[in-house]
């Protein structure tokens, strides 16, 4: 928990998405039905739209705060700001809402962001800021539970494991070029891991989606198990180097999907430890070095549980056994 020399909002600060248009410049500009973004789950879907070719998106955006506290509180020049941020491209949008003065505590405007700069799913927030103790831009709140803006989605649902990106590595993005010789690629830097599955390695798309005789389905799911390991591997290091710590120095448990990642692996990469306890010792570990490199064995372990290596292994090796021992029949 931050402590602040100077006094912030603490009554709740409410964000709300009121409209989704899809823009191109100088062709059109489109305002999207209701089914697009999703007031209970906090999500907008900007998958498949009425148009394909949109360069832009603006999104009307709703701010309310306590009226009342803000009246009484010491705060002057008081500004709201909606930012869209995402990690996996370090992209930050923001646009500063005006004051509805014919509603206490509403705040409304438009924020618009451009389709090349993003890549995947943004986070929409609001902060607030004003001069305090004299001080002018220091934030006194924000919205504790901002909206999904994700790019990659058909519908707007916010639980979702992870993204599925079918990807051509020689075409597509920049960065993915030099890895062009990879079958596949793991991304843990947004806000769900990205598993890039290259469509230019020949044959490894259509394997995964096959469904053809026991022994093409066993290989399908020998690698779909080898790509799970992979990813298991992949977020667990994410969630242990993005660790936080308070102000003890005590490692705080991350939330969303991280937190699933560290809770169900660190059963069995320290199972002498309770949660707590195991936390505390992998953050130390990760922090000093001491015997991290030792814990490598129990993480693949770890992954591979989970991605059910053995059962996939085994019922390959089996499906091969009768494959050969029927040819030779």
């Amino acid at each position: 928990m931050k402590v602040y020399p100077y006094k912030r909002i603490t009554g709740e600060i409410g964000l709300e998405v009121t409209s989704v248009r899809q823009e191109r410049e100088g062709f059109y500009q489109h305002d999207l039905e209701t089914w697009a973004f999703s007031t209970q789950e906090r999500v907008v879907a900007l998958h498949q739209m009425e148009r394909d070719d949109w360069e832009s998106v603006r999104l009307g955006v709703a701010v309310t705060l306590p009226g009342k506290e803000l009246a009484e509180g010491p705060w002057t020049d008081i500004s709201v700001i909606a930012v869209l941020t995402e990690k996996a491209t370090n992209s930050r949008t923001t646009a500063r809402l005006e004051r509805v003065m014919s509603k206490d505590g509403l705040w409304a405007g438009h924020l618009r962001f451009w389709r090349s700069a993003y890549r995947s799913r943004a986070d929409l927030s609001v902060v607030v800021v004003a001069t305090a103790d004299g001080v002018r831009g220091r934030m006194i709140g924000g919205a504790d539970d901002p909206w999904i803006v994700d790019l990659t989605a058909r519908t707007p649902v916010r639980q979702r494991e992870m993204i599925i990106n079918q990807v051509d590595f020689t075409a597509g993005p920049e960065w993915l070029r030099p890895f062009r010789d990879a079958p596949w690629l793991v991304e843990t830097s947004g806000d769900l891991p990205t598993v890039h599955l290259n469509t230019g390695f020949e044959g490894v798309s259509e394997l995964l989606d096959s469904s053809g005789g026991a022994l093409e389905r066993a290989v399908r799911d020998m690698l779909a198990a080898q790509i799970a390991t992979d990813v298991w591997t992949a977020v667990f290091h994410s969630a242990v180097s993005d660790l936080e710590v308070d102000e003890h120095g005590n490692p705080q448990w991350p939330g969303g999907w991280r937190d699933a990642v560290l809770r169900g692996m660190l059963a069995d990469v320290l199972p002498d430890y309770s949660e707590a306890d195991a936390l505390r010792e992998i953050d130390a570990r990760r922090r000093e070095g001491s015997g991290w490199n030792e814990l490598q064995p129990r993480i693949n372990y770890a992954a591979g549980r989970r991605a059910k290596v053995a059962k996939n292994l085994g019922t390959a090796i089996r499906t091969l056994d009768t494959s050969q021992r029927g040819s030779r029949a």
